[in-house]
């Protein structure tokens, strides 16, 4: 499989200023195929040279996005909703802040992408609200049963193949190793060509997919942003391919890409 996707001599690599082990992995990849990489000045820029690739939290590429001129791919954020329940194995809604803070019972709350509050399970709806006093009641969320992942890994998705992936929890706790060579390597790929199968023309080209074992058989956990997500034991290399497609040039956006750039086919609330 070539590993490489394909670089401009004037493309670089954008980091925030915030130093993390996934953005230093990264660089050394960019750097090793010649791709300059830069650190992001405070305050962000107000004009930045054509060809930047971006790797970095969802709030500063808001900000810094229409100067550095990238598209940011992004699944929908009712992704997980639209999948069969034989892809979940859990029921799966949309909420609102303000709605999933009626909640009368233990819950599992996620932000859809963009990590704006702790996913995790709340005892009930006072406790989600006392963890996020800051954000609009009309903040979207998915709400979910509880359920125990034996173990989940992280896919790292090109053009509807998976170019590297990584556990990364046992449990629910950290425990990343690579998925080459895992005891679970087949039945993971397995599950994610039959779920791809039918739905990658739902995602970018370029997406991080999360899966995991429940007691009852495989399931999706969630999509993710390839440009803001932790590789673990991933191969840097190949995970490099996916972020740079994610979070690159709107020059090289292409039609089939163009409805998962939220920012440029709606307007920002």
């Amino acid at each position: 499989m070539e590993s490489l996707e394909p670089m401009m001599p004037t493309d670089y690599l954008t980091l925030t200023p915030q130093p993390s082990t996934t953005a230093q992995l990264l660089a050394t990849e960019a750097r090793r195929r010649g791709m300059p990489v830069r650190t992001l000045p405070k305050p962000a820029p107000t004009d930045g040279r054509p060809g930047a690739h971006y790797f970095g939290g969802p709030k500063l590429a808001a900000r810094i996005r229409d100067a550095l001129g990238i598209a940011l791919l992004e699944p929908a954020d009712d992704w997980l909703t639209t999948l069969p329940y034989a892809y979940v194995r859990r029921r799966i809604t949309s909420s609102t802040l303000a709605e999933a803070g009626r909640l009368p019972g233990r819950t599992f709350v996620k932000p859809p992408s963009d990590k704006s509050f702790p996913a995790a399970v709340y005892e009930d709806g006072t406790h989600l609200a006392r963890t996020c006093p800051d954000l609009s009641p009309k903040t979207l969320v998915q709400v979910s049963d509880v359920v125990t992942w034996k173990r989940e890994f992280r896919l790292y998705i090109l053009d509807g193949e998976c170019r590297t992936g990584s556990q990364c929890a046992t449990f629910g706790r950290l425990d990343a190793a690579p998925l080459s060579g895992h005891p679970d390597e087949a039945a993971v790929l397995d599950f994610a060509r039959t779920v791809l199968s039918t739905h990658a023309h739902t995602l970018p080209s370029a997406v991080v997919l999360d899966v995991g074992l429940l007691a009852d058989g495989w399931a999706v956990v969630e999509a993710n942003l390839p440009w803001f997500t932790n590789c673990y034991a991933a191969s840097p290399d190949r995970a490099l391919d996916v972020v740079l497609r994610a979070a690159g040039p709107r020059t090289r956006l292409t039609a089939r890409d163009t409805p998962f750039c939220r920012h440029l086919t709606r307007p920002t609330p």
